[in-house]
Order: structure tokens, then C-alpha cells, then sequence
């Protein structure tokens, strides 16, 4: 957050509402559809089986053969939403088909054409996206809320596992979102015991998503993340196996380039960072401000009013109240922790699988099919583009150097 400048009405409280953020499932689409009208069944067909469909490797042979349909007879942000999930999904499952040594050049227009409508409508770019993966593609298996995909690409209980525990850590963030909005609140109204009380919940909430995130070493086999299911999050920017990116028929003649899916498409961590005051280096602040083009819109806004809003870390450094400076600094350091945390799963998930992959590739060794499979392009790589591991480290270490330096007795310094 910025101290200038800022358009916030001090009476008028802060509210999520315009946002479309929930206060029950925060970021996330609350109660997605599942189905889509009769008239779109060709490709929900397609989308409820793509796993079938890409093994057998006949995906491509449906899309070609599906009606040029139009967009016009959806109605609802609801139905907006599954139906560009669904063609993402069948969009990844067509490119990447036949892995990184079979890539097609261009989507066919009955699928291109439709996904670009759809994408331009909800102001979302026609590749998979965070939004897409994660905020929208759930449901309830049955009144106890067990959770369950809507869609899903090859990887069985890996992908799945994947992407709800994803949706299990969003859903930790939402106290953290609702004690977001109480602490630009209690700075606007220069409410110190509401501050702190706030900045503890916040504090709380990233502490349980870092607890959630720890969910991915149960439900998720490394080597099947490794091999199988990154190279259908993986773009076409960024990326040397797809270097001229894809053209998409009927809609633009020269290729566009889209970075995949990424953790750092989520809004959550933007609003954390922006609302503690943290400042990433310039290569990670450019990825992740092109990553906000990758967000629902209204979401993105929320990021960049707060950055616009007072500064929270200069009104506790103003303050100069231990109290405030230690609930502040408790924040940055659950950040901290949760950024860490994401260090060891990544190593887990890609660096460490990278490792066994180059060694049993140099080895030929066919028990190691699933881990040999896996696109060389993304060794180093995230999905979304990013050199991954010194992306996260040095985002880690900016959000350590947001805490207020204090040593109990001197008032804090900037």
C-alpha cells in the first residue's frame, strides 16, 4: 500500500462487496454450475472426458468434428464461467495431446472462436488460468461437503488432489480476506484495538494456509505432478517448446503467446503483499503484475486499490505502539513461513523430480517412464514462464524485509 494519492473515503467503510469476493468462500466462484444448457452438451461431452479421450489419443479427432456453436445462449455469470472452463480445459488437452513433441501450431476455429468470446465476455485470456482450475471447477459430492472436480485432465487422484488442495488453501485465505478488509478499515478510522485484532486473524489465516498447502504431500504423487499433469498447466509463452505460440483460427490470424496456469495468478497473495507493504525485486514485481492480467477483473481491482490505498506499515511505524508493530511483523512472518513452506514443495514436486528425470533419461531406464515423459522444456521452469525456485526465493526474501525492525525498547524504523 501507498500513503498518496488514495481516492478512499474514510467514511465509508471498506467493503469487499463490489469485488465480488465471498465472505464465505472468498476468491473463490461460490456454488459453481456443473452442466450447461442442452444446446452446449457437445462440448461438455467432450470436457467430462477428456482423460479417456487424450490417453486414446483421439481428443483431437472430437474437437475437429465439434459444431461451431453460439456463445449467445448463455445466460448468467455462472454459466459464463463453466462454459470458458470447460473449453480451457479442452483447449490444454488439444494442444498437449501427444506431449511436447506433437504440438499443434493452431486451435481449430470451432473451438478457438467460441473460447475467445467467452474469454473476451469475462475479460480473461484464452489460455487455462488459476480461475479457471482452481476458483471455479468444484462442487460438493454430497451434503457433508465433500469436495470433487468438475473437470479434470490426465493424472487421476494426483490431479485432482492437486487442485482441491489448491481450492482447500484458498479457502483458508477467506479469514484472512475478511480480516484484510477490518484492518484498511481500522487504519481508516485510526482504530488501534481493532487493528491489531485484525492483523492477528490475518496472521491466523495465513498460518492455516500454510497448514492446508501441507495437503499436497498426502494427495499428490510427485512423479505423476512431474510427468503427467504440468505439462497440461504449461503455456505458450516463455516456453521453447512452443516459441512462435498458437494461432487461433478464426480469430487472429498471427499467434498469440499465454503463460499456463500459476500459483501466482491466485489474488490472495497479491492483496496480502500490497497490504503489508511488500516490495519484490524488479524481475518477480513484472511477473507478477502481468500475472494480475491473468485474474477475474474485479479481482485484479481489489489488488490494485489497496496498493493505492493508505499504508498500513506507515501508519504502525507512525504508531509506534509494540503491540501494533508485533502484530504487524506476526503477519509478515506467517508470510514468511507460507512462502518457505512453497520452496519445499516445489523442490519436492519439480526439483527433485527434474533431478531423477535428467539421470534416467542419461540411463534410458523404462521403469521411469512417467518421470522420462515429462517436457524438458520445463526443467527450469514454472507454468506460468517463471525460473521457479529463484522466483520464490526472491519473493521470500523481499516479504522478510517488509517487517517493521524492532527491539522492544527503540521505536520501530522504517
Amino acid at each position: 500500500m501507498t500513503s498518496s494519492n488514495t481516492n478512499t473515503n474514510p467514511n465509508v467503510p471498506f467493503t469487499l462487496n463490489k469485488y465480488h469476493v465471498s465472505e464465505e468462500y472468498g476468491f473463490l466462484l461460490p456454488l459453481p454450475r456443473t452442466d450447461l444448457p442442452e444446446y452446449y452438451q457437445p462440448w461438455m461431452k467432450i470436457a467430462r472426458n477428456l482423460t479417456d479421450l487424450i490417453e486414446s489419443h483421439t481428443l483431437r479427432n472430437e474437437v475437429n468434428k465439434l459444431p461451431l456453436l453460439d456463445t449467445g445462449y448463455l445466460h448468467g455469470h455462472r454459466e459464463l464461467r463453466l462454459a470458458r472452463m470447460a473449453l480451457s480445459f479442452i483447449t490444454m488437452g488439444y494442444v498437449w495431446q501427444e506431449g511436447e513433441h506433437g504440438i499443434v501450431k493452431t486451435l481449430p476455429r470451432n473451438l478457438a472462436i467460441p473460447y475467445c468470446a467467452l474469454s473476451r465476455l469475462l475479460d480473461l485470456p484464452p489460455i487455462l488460468v488459476h480461475a479457471d482450475g482452481a476458483l471455479s471447477n468444484w462442487k460438493k459430492k454430497n451434503p457433508r461437503g465433500n469436495l470433487d472436480l468438475i473437470v479434470c485432465l490426465p493424472g487421476g487422484d494426483s490431479f485432482k488432489g492437486f487442485f482441491l488442495v489448491t481450492l482447500l488453501v484458498e479457502l483458508a485465505a477467506v479469514p484472512g480476506i475478511k480480516a484484510m478488509a477490518a484492518v484498511i478499515n481500522a487504519v481508516l478510522e485510526c482504530d488501534d484495538r481493532s487493528l491489531k485484532r485484525a492483523l492477528e486473524d490475518l496472521a491466523s489465516s495465513i498460518q492455516s494456509m500454510t497448514e492446508a498447502l501441507k495437503q499436497m504431500h498426502a494427495h499428490v504423487d510427485p512423479a505423476t505432478f512431474y510427468g503427467m499433469i504440468r505439462i497440461f498447466l504449461s503455456g505458450w509463452r516463455d516456453n521453447s517448446s512452443m516459441p512462435e505460440g498458437l494461432v487461433y483460427e478464426g480469430v487472429q490470424e498471427d499467434p498469440l503467446h499465454y503463460s499456463g496456469g500459476s500459483a501466482a495468478q491466485s489474488s490472495v497473495l497479491h492483496c496480502f503483499d500490497e497490504l503489508l507493504g511488500v516490495r519484490h525485486g524488479k524481475d518477480s514485481a513484472a511477473f507478477l503484475s502481468r500475472m494480475r492480467d491473468y485474474m477475474p477483473s474485479s479481482h485484479k481491482q481489489l489488488v490494485l486499490d489497496i496498493s493505492a490505498g493508505p499504508s498500513l506499515r506507515h501508519y504502525v511505524l507512525d504508531a509506534g505502539k509494540p503491540e501494533l508493530t508485533g502484530a504487524f511483523n506476526g503477519c509478515v512472518a506467517q508470510l514468511v513461513a507460507l512462502r518457505n513452506y512453497h520452496i519445499v514443495v516445489v523442490s519436492r514436486f519439480i526439483t527433485v523430480p527434474t533431478a531423477r528425470a535428467r539421470e534416467r533419461r542419461s540411463r534410458a531406464e523404462p521403469s521411469a517412464e512417467i518421470l522420462t515423459r515429462a517436457p524438458s522444456s520445463l526443467e527450469e521452469r514454472g507454468t506460468g514462464g517463471s525460473g521457479v525456485m529463484s522466483f520464490l526465493k526472491s519473493v521470500r526474501d523481499t516479504t522478510k524485509a517488509a517487517a517493521i525492525p524492532w527491539d522492544g525498547n527503540k521505536t520501530p524504523t522504517a
